[in-house]
């Protein structure tokens, strides 16, 4: 059992670290047409794809033949929450999804053949296999989108601080929005293309809120969408936008300080379970086992 075991783990390993490179792939081509367009970039007449985006449409056309060219709202909202803002990512991600598990089927029959499990076990093992890497893909996009949503609460702070900033000094809401969304590129490019594509939006015509609620829509993060509420609120009911915004900005930091201290006080009943099962045993063991083997050797020596 342990030589096809190793076999199995090997090729599971390296399906897995396949799909995660192809979803990274992905995510840096939607980002760049998200600064070619931020850019104001313009597709020349006539010229062709490269060719490296031939992986993509193959990838396309199964998704779309398996999905009918019907992909769920919620996976695309999914899609589009972690970052994959493209048409065809629906098609891509189910053609993903349907590539790995043609590729996973193929494999683990081609490396059960040879071995001595019945037909049945031989099936079972074969779509287990097969079935594992179909869902590697969600596993990853669920990793994104919390890993997005995580560095999206922990810098949106610093971000109103420094609209605050601007609106305080002079600039309008739409011009500090711009600046900002330049000055924390360095820190969280999820955060500023999220919301360069919210300026960019705003510059096509789109009003003010429909922006922010777009945003919002986006990301999936309720910090955002909290932002955009305020922020359309204010301007509809004509309050001071940079007071409201340092308001914001402190809530958001005593959100975030009683949430550390929340998963502080958590972390006590958490640790019950490896004390008892991995830390007590072993002191235990050093405590009372010299006392245990001086009290053996003693009935020994003194049986004998």
């Amino acid at each position: 059992m342990m030589e096809i075991a190793i076999p199995i783990l090997a090729f599971l390993s390296v399906m897995a670290i396949s799909g995660s490179l192809l979803l990274a792939y992905m995510q840096r081509q939607a980002m760049v047409g998200i600064k070619l367009q931020d850019s104001r970039f313009v597709k020349l007449p006539g010229k062709e794809k490269p060719k490296q985006f031939n992986i993509l449409r193959l990838l396309a056309r199964i998704g779309n033949v398996v999905s009918h060219g019907n992909a769920s709202k919620s996976l695309s909202e999914q899609l589009v929450r972690v970052g994959y803002i493209g048409s065809a990512s629906s098609a891509v991600y189910t053609g993903v999804k349907i590539l790995l598990f043609i590729i996973g089927f193929v494999v683990m029959t081609v490396l059960l053949m040879p071995t001595s499990f019945s037909g049945t076990e031989k099936l079972v093992l074969t779509v287990l296999a097969a079935s594992v890497l179909f869902f590697i893909p969600n596993f990853i996009v669920v990793a994104k989108l919390a890993r997005r949503r995580e560095e999206i609460r922990r810098h949106l702070p610093q971000a109103v601080d420094l609209l605050e900033i601007c609106v305080s000094s002079g600039l309008g809401l739409d011009m500090a929005w711009s600046v900002v969304s330049e000055e924390i590129r360095q820190v969280s490019p999820i955060l500023a293309n999220a919301m360069s594509l919210t300026n960019f939006e705003m510059n096509l015509g789109a009003g003010r809120a429909d922006a922010m609620r777009h945003m919002a829509e986006r990301t999936g993060a309720t910090e955002l969408s909290s932002l955009a509420t305020i922020l359309i609120q204010t301007e509809r009911f004509g309050t001071s936008i940079a007071e409201t915004l340092k308001i914001f900005a402190n809530s958001m930091r005593e959100a975030r300080t009683h949430t550390a201290e929340e998963s502080a006080e958590k972390m006590t009943v958490k640790l019950i379970f490896p004390m008892a099962l991995f830390i007590f045993p072993a002191v235990l063991v050093i405590v009372a086992g010299p006392a245990l083997i001086t009290l053996l050797g003693s009935k020994m020596f003194g049986s004998g």
